[in-house]
């Protein structure tokens, strides 16, 4: 996409273009690598939305095409809906860094809007929207203090590679995406693999330097669009209505902000912002409708003012603690019953319950993988924020914005310490429901959710704790504070959550509101939160030691058959109907791996139907052996004798001389089409097909000797048994319940129409326990 000014960067691979795309939008820019190009807007509203609006509307919005990758949209409609995940997760990417980067006191609204044109299904698009997004803000007329550059930095074999492919992803220990600006860091989130504090600062600094041709790259993309930057005022408290305020209510706001609760502290200020708002008006410095909005600017300055003073002075927290003082915790297990797996988890004012779910490879989430990348997973974790965990009332609909980024951020925290597939092939889903916060609800939910996973038997390989740290800086001042609570994030500088083992880190999340932190505060803030999550490492595992060696009663099953691999199609059967048949009498659910090695899992909710589902397996695969007896039902009638279906698709001949100890006139007169005999098999000749003796059988159940009365015979002599598997013969083997599992615990079809009836479910032949004695020949 070729655009009036455009700047390649060539260590890169990436191309910056602008001026002809949208121009009626205050910045506009289209990015480019590979094939996978994204159009990125940044527009300002000219006017307030409300003349006493105290807060920044910013929106950041990205959005994926699937005439980008292609694709139709499925549904209905046949066009693209509510945004998925991925484009959530992408949009809060790129509003974090941004937003602190504009003018305190800006107020307008601004829209970012971020639109894939095309992608190439190898390079992922989120980090190329925070550069766009940078640049079109860069590039436009509106009050912003950027540039920021941001890459994607993996590790694989030991070495960092910068931007990575979906494929050279699936081998990397780190997903680090880092936005900062020339000289400070300003963001950064993703996993690792239990990485070494003193890797994961490594991966910091060179990081650093890897971002600086973006940057570069925008400034020069500016220079070529050459537009200059707007006058805008800036709402800010007037000095006159501070001074009003801080007389009135400055020396009450200590001890009201100064209380263990936070709901008195709440309470306490919220009445002496009454009395500031009776003193204002009295004043009349303002017009009355403007009283309230210059209150609370006037309030957020003084509350600020206390909170870091106070930090930075005298090393003092509101709640009383000093800066590296973790807040009581409290852990629990088992907490709820009948659930696979739960706990509860408090730190301070800040509780959650996390229950968890086992389910099979049906329950694992299917992604849309637009862009590439991952098609499903199996593990999620879900997380709740009520509006009661603050005391307050408010709409409670779906998860919004920040419910999804906590709960990826938890899930992709714990993701590094659950076992494989092959060691554990449940679909895993943690739910944290927040029942009160105070500061840090998302590491409450990673906590709780290894406490969970750890109740629930999920055998991890190591517990997973997180905390926040914050920061509070003036110059070159500045204290760093561990666990922070819900107003030191506000009135703070820092929220940098790390979240890990003892062994190493796993998952990090770090924003701002200040323009950027020197790499020695990160790496200072990095090691003190090794030593708060070291201790609440400690407390948890004072609660359950390790995880539990056997799964809750009422937990699903699952159990591992090994198959012959050309027994697939004879499982699967013409159409999925064996495995169809097996699901619908048994209950269980049968998933067969992709990769043909004949490994079968079978999943069921209670011991009897996962005992009646491996021996139907079993009889499914099963091959008819030597000197064994089976009850089997009669196929096919001939003159000389008949076809008996010992397993399923498996038969063989029960030649007339051996179907009593008496002379056989016609076989009519000892059995008839679907009767169902006991059958015994007395040999297999070289080409597979199979002699059944009914008399053998008789002779067995009646403790007498055997003797073989076949040596050609005067009807026709022996044919041989048809033997061979009538069950699947290949070919197409879709269609069936479940289909085969995947590795990646993919989602599977739903169970067809054309299942078996009920009436016929027992119609099938059994392996006979060798006691019976009731089939006698008929007389004649």
């Amino acid at each position: 996409m070729k655009q009036e000014h455009s700047v390649y960067i060539e260590s890169l691979d990436i191309t910056l273009g602008s001026g002809t795309i949208a121009k009626q939008a205050n910045g506009a820019v289209t990015i480019t690598k590979g094939e996978t190009i994204l159009f990125v807007s940044a527009t300002a509203a000219t006017s307030l939305r409300n003349p006493d609006q105290d807060f920044f509307p910013l929106t950041v919005d990205y959005r994926e095409r699937f005439a980008a990758a292609g694709r139709f949209p499925g549904g209905y409609f046949k066009r693209e809906g509510r945004p998925s995940e991925k484009e959530i997760l992408t949009s809060r990417l790129c509003d974090r860094p941004l937003r602190p980067l504009f003018p305190k006191g800006f107020l307008y609204e601004v829209q970012v809007i971020g639109l894939l044109m095309a992608t190439d299904l190898v390079n992922d698009p989120d980090v190329l929207m925070v550069n766009a997004a940078s640049a079109a803000c860069h590039c436009s007329d509106i009050p912003w203090n950027g540039p920021i550059g941001c890459i994607r930095l993996g590790e694989i074999d030991g070495e960092f590679v910068v931007n990575p492919t979906h494929e050279e992803m699936f081998e990397s220990t780190l997903d680090l995406i880092y936005v900062g600006n020339e000289k400070e860091m300003m963001m950064i989130e993703g996993s690792a693999d239990q990485l070494p504090e003193a890797r994961f600062i490594e991966a910091l600094e060179f990081s650093q330097n890897a971002i600086q041709p973006l940057i570069a790259a925008q400034k020069e993309l500016a220079k070529l669009v050459g537009k200059k930057k707007k006058e805008f005022v800036l709402n800010k408290v007037q000095d006159d209505v501070l001074n009003v305020c801080r007389e009135a209510v400055g020396e009450k706001m200590t001890a009201a902000v100064f209380q263990d609760k936070r709901s008195d502290r709440s309470a306490a200020v919220s009445a002496l912002k009454d009395e500031a708002v009776a003193a204002v008006t009295a004043a009349k410095l303002v017009e009355e409708s403007m009283v309230g909005p210059q209150v609370n600017m006037a309030f957020e300055v003084l509350q600020e003012e206390l909170y870091r003073e106070n930090i930075l002075v005298n090393k003092k927290r509101v709640d009383g603690r000093g800066p590296e003082d973790l807040r009581a915790i409290h852990c629990e297990t088992d907490v709820i019953p009948r659930v696979h797996g739960s706990s509860l988890f408090q730190r301070g004012e800040t509780q959650g319950i996390v229950s968890l779910t086992l389910g099979t490879s049906k329950d694992s989430q299917d992604l849309d993988a637009l862009t590439g990348g991952v098609k499903s997973k199996s593990f999620i974790l879900h997380y709740n924020f009520p509006p009661f965990s603050v005391g307050e009332c408010g709409r409670f609909i779906g998860p919004g914005r920040r419910e999804i980024g906590h709960g990826a951020l938890a899930e992709r925290s714990l993701l590094a310490v659950l076992p494989g597939e092959d060691e554990f092939p449940y679909s895993i889903r943690l739910v944290s429901d927040i029942f009160e916060s105070n500061g840090s609800t998302s590491m409450a939910s990673v906590c709780g959710g290894t406490l969970s996973l750890m109740d629930a038997g999920v055998p991890i390989s190591a517990p997973v704790a997180g905390i926040s740290v914050g920061l509070v800086a003036k110059g070159d001042e500045y204290v760093i504070l561990t666990d922070i609570i819900g107003a030191e994030d506000h009135f703070g500088d820092m929220d940098f959550k790390i979240c890990g083992t003892k062994a190493g880190i796993t998952g990090f999340q770090l924003d701002l509101k200040i323009a950027g932190i020197s790499m020695e505060i990160a790496k200072e803030a990095i090691y003190r939160n090794k030593t708060a999550r070291d201790n609440i490492l400690d407390i948890m595992t004072a609660s359950i030691s390790s995880p539990n060696t056997e799964l809750k009663p009422c937990a699903p099953r699952i159990e591992q058959v090994q198959i012959d691999p050309e027994k697939i199609g004879a499982l699967i059967g013409p159409g999925g109907k064996n495995i169809k048949r097996i699901v619908e009498i048994t209950g269980a659910q049968i998933d067969i791996n992709d990769d043909n090695s004949g490994r079968v899992l079978i999943f069921a909710s209670d011991g009897d139907a996962m005992k009646r589902a491996i021996q139907e397996v079993d009889l499914v695969t099963a091959e008819i052996e030597p000197n064994k007896t089976y009850k089997g039902i009669v196929r096919a009638i001939k003159e000389f004798g008949c076809f008996v279906e010992c397993l399923p698709g498996k038969e063989g001949l029960v030649h007339v001389s051996e179907l009593a100890d008496f002379r056989v006139e016609r076989v009519e007169d000892v059995c008839k089409l679907g009767d169902e005999i006991l059958v015994k098999c007395v040999g297999i000749d070289d080409k597979g097909r199979v002699r059944l003796s009914r008399r053998a059988a008789l002779c067995e159940a009646q403790g007498i000797p055997y003797e073989s009365k076949q040596g050609g015979g005067d009807r026709g002599g022996d044919r041989g048994g048809r033997g061979g598997d009538r069950g699947g013969r290949g070919g197409d083997r879709g269609g069936r319940d479940g289909g085969r599992g995947r590795d990646d615990r993919g989602g599977r079809g739903r169970r067809d129409d054309d299942r078996p009836r009920r009436e016929d479910r027992d119609d099938r032949p059994r392996r006979s326990d060798g006691d019976s004695g009731n089939d006698k020949p008929s007389e004649a």
